[in-house]
């Protein structure tokens, strides 16, 4: 029955966009709270996209909307899929790229309601019909998987022990046994395993379209790295902006240490346009981080000899990693120059690590808010078609300070509101050249 179902449902999705129509957003608490934001986001005006998280997402940032659309072009409503007062299950199409997504939006019965879950996960061409439900066997094989992989890899045994036993104790209370929703399941298990320690990096995720559960490792790689470049460049590598301001103050935004591998000429452009200024200023407000190796990379412009930057230390093969500044870079070095890292509380992972190297070197100074405090990098492993769960593997050891940010982020050392860094570097970086 449930095929059938899921057949004349299809079908009639194929109708609706053969006939060019439009589908009703309903009116209903998730359908109004999903028409707010999808007009917001479509405008491309960033003061409705938060004017939407101030009203239906309390103490969340809209930054990553913002810059999502700038990616997507906005989206296009494809179909309703499922429609309940409090939720709402949809397909859409972005604008700028011919990729369709499936978003599963839950909001609360407050008043303005609050959304208590919103997802939106690309579709990958031939994928078979999505869905959310999921049911005992599977909450145990997920449960049972997550733990083991756990145990392999997570950095700290001790810890991946004690995790395991929370959600053991958990489950044995029946917690999990009325949980008929994947979205839901992942992000409890993720709240419940985070609980233990607080790593914001160790996350299990679900996705709602059965994906292959052959390896990574087993896709030609010539076709993993090319699709990897095509997203890469479609969002520039994360490089947003590269400009001289007033009085020859370079700034440089991006969103991403992304691996040099594809992005390494994108990243030395930015930094060649800053060849002659007489300080520069990196935007890190929105970047979640990245590769180390990218991180490596643009800090060389800013030594005249090779200086040690960090440390990855391996739990499963005991081994650690130096990263040090390179040798050979293209383009001028930004030796002399004064040098300023604009923080958030999102700034997270090796957007971390570029701030706190640079920090510890007492080669820039930090301005904003106190980052998001993720210093473990992490693997990704599947668990079946639905469902993945990212590890941290390994930590971060700073060879001054000996330890790192996990837990706690990275001190800004002039600490303002984030959307006050950028004015308070400026007037930082004019005060340096008025004394020299």
């Amino acid at each position: 029955m449930q095929r059938i179902l899921s057949f004349i449902a299809s079908c009639f999705l194929l109708s609706l966009l053969s006939s060019g129509a439009t589908p009703t957003i309903p009116d209903t608490p998730a359908g109004r709270v999903f028409g707010n934001w999808l007009e917001a986001f479509n405008s491309g005006d960033s003061s409705l996209l938060k004017a939407h998280y101030q009203k239906h997402r309390a103490g969340k940032s809209a930054d990553r909307d913002i810059q999502f659309r700038t990616m997507t072009g906005g989206f296009d409503l494809l179909s309703i899929d499922e429609n309940q007062p409090q939720r709402l299950v949809f397909r859409v199409k972005e604008r700028l790229r011919n990729v369709t997504a499936i978003g599963n939006l839950i909001v609360d019965d407050r008043e303005p309601p609050q959304v208590s879950r919103f997802s939106l996960l690309a579709i990958p061409p031939g994928s078979g019909d999505p869905d959310f439900t999921i049911d005992a066997g599977l909450r145990e094989r997920v449960i049972d998987k997550a733990i083991k992989k756990l145990d392999q890899y997570y950095v700290f045994p001790d810890l991946a022990k004690e995790m395991a036993e929370a959600v053991r104790a958990r489950q044995r209370r029946g917690e999990y046994a009325s949980v008929t929703d994947g979205d839901e399941f992942a992000k409890l298990l993720t709240d419940h395993f985070r609980e233990v320690n607080n790593d914001k990096h160790l996350r299990v995720m679900f996705s709602p379209v059965p994906r292959s559960e052959r390896p990574a490792n087993q896709v030609p790689r010539t076709a993993r790295d090319e699709q990897r470049r095509k997203r890469l460049e479609q969002s520039n590598c994360g490089f947003e902006k590269a400009e001289r301001l007033a009085g020859n103050i370079g700034y440089v935004k991006f969103n991403m240490f992304a691996d040099p591998t594809f992005c390494r000429p994108t990243a030395i452009a930015a930094m060649n346009f800053l060849a002659n200024v007489n300080a520069v200023i990196f935007d890190l407000r929105e970047n979640r981080g990245g590769h180390p190796a990218m991180v490596a990379l643009l800090s060389s412009y800013l030594f005249s000899e090779p200086t040690h930057l960090n440390n990855l230390w391996e739990r499963k093969s005991g081994e650690t990693k130096q990263y040090w500044t390179l040798s050979d870079i293209p383009g001028k070095r930004l030796t002399e120059q004064s040098a300023y890292v604009l923080t958030s509380r999102r700034t997270f992972s090796a957007a971390e690590e570029f701030s706190y190297n640079l920090q510890q070197l007492d080669r820039a100074r930090i301005v904003g808010e106190t980052t998001g405090g993720g210093a473990h990098p992490v693997s990704g492993h599947r668990i079946d078609g639905r469902f993945h769960v990212m590890v941290p593997y390994a930590r971060a050891i700073n060879p001054i300070s000996k330890t790192n940010w996990e837990g706690v982020g990275v001190k800004p050392d002039v600490e303002v509101p984030a959307v006050e860094a950028l004015d308070k570097a400026i007037q930082l970086a004019r005060e340096t050249q008025k004394s020299r």
